[in-house]
C-alpha cells in the first residue's frame, strides 16, 4: 500500500504549486492507498469554506475492486441507455467510450472517493465542490493523481447503488473523485487567461 509519509517526502509541494500542477489523471499504478493517506485527504476536504457553517458533506470510500468494476459497468449501461439525453456533440464520444470493451469508468484507479450532500439547500453543492477542490489539491501536493468522474453521478444516485452502499435514500452524490498513484507524468495543458466581463 502507498503510505502518506513516503509520498509527502517524495513530493513536497506548496499549495500554490499544487494549484498550478493539478491536472486530471487517467492512468494509475495498481497500488492501493492506505487509510492514513485517505484520511489526510478527507481531513483537508472538510476544511473547505461552507455557507452558514452547514458542513453538508459526507464521504464514501470504495476500494473494493469488484465493486468498482460493477459500478463501472452500471455507469456504461446507464450512459448507453440515456445517451439521447446528452448534447449531440457528446453523444458519439460517449457511445464510443461505452462500446469500447477496454474502457473502465474509473481508469483502474484503486480508490474512489464520493462526496455526498446530507441534505438539500441553495449552497450545498457549492460547499461539496469546494471540499472536492481541497481534496484534489492535497492529493496533488502528496504526489497523487485525481480525476472527477462526472459520468458516475447518475449511477451513484440510483436506488440500486444507494442500496448496495447501504446509504439513506435522501443523500445525493455530488462529486465522485478517483485517487491513486499516477502511472506516469500528466501533460500540463495551458489554461486560457481569465475572461473579465466587468472591472469598474
Amino acid at each position: 500500500m502507498a503510505t502518506s509519509n513516503r509520498l509527502k517526502e517524495q513530493y513536497p509541494m506548496s499549495e500554490i504549486e499544487a494549484i498550478y500542477r493539478r491536472r486530471a489523471v487517467r492512468n494509475y499504478l495498481p497500488q492501493t492507498l492506505d487509510r492514513a493517506t485517505i484520511n489526510s485527504l478527507l481531513d483537508a476536504a472538510v476544511q473547505a469554506p461552507t455557507a452558514m457553517h452547514e458542513e453538508p458533506w459526507s464521504f464514501v470510500v470504495i476500494q473494493d475492486k469488484e465493486m468498482l468494476n460493477s459500478l463501472s459497468n452500471s455507469i456504461k449501461a446507464l450512459i448507453y441507455n440515456e445517451a439521447h439525453n446528452y448534447p449531440k456533440t457528446q453523444i458519439k464520444h460517449l457511445l464510443d467510450l461505452v462500446n469500447n470493451p477496454e474502457f473502465h469508468a474509473f481508469y483502474n484507479a484503486s480508490t474512489l472517493i464520493v462526496i455526498y450532500s446530507k441534505y438539500h439547500g441553495p449552497f450545498v453543492a457549492a460547499d461539496c465542490w469546494l471540499a472536492a477542490e481541497n481534496l484534489m489539491l492535497t492529493a496533488c501536493a502528496q504526489g497523487l493523481g485525481t480525476c472527477v468522474i462526472g459520468l458516475a453521478i447518475s449511477a451513484l444516485n440510483t436506488p440500486e447503488w444507494k442500496m448496495k452502499l447501504n446509504l439513506p435514500s435522501n443523500i445525493v452524490a455530488i462529486a465522485p473523485i478517483i485517487v491513486g498513484i499516477p502511472a506516469g507524468e500528466t501533460q500540463v495543458v495551458p489554461r486560457k487567461s481569465p475572461e473579465i466581463l466587468v472591472w469598474k
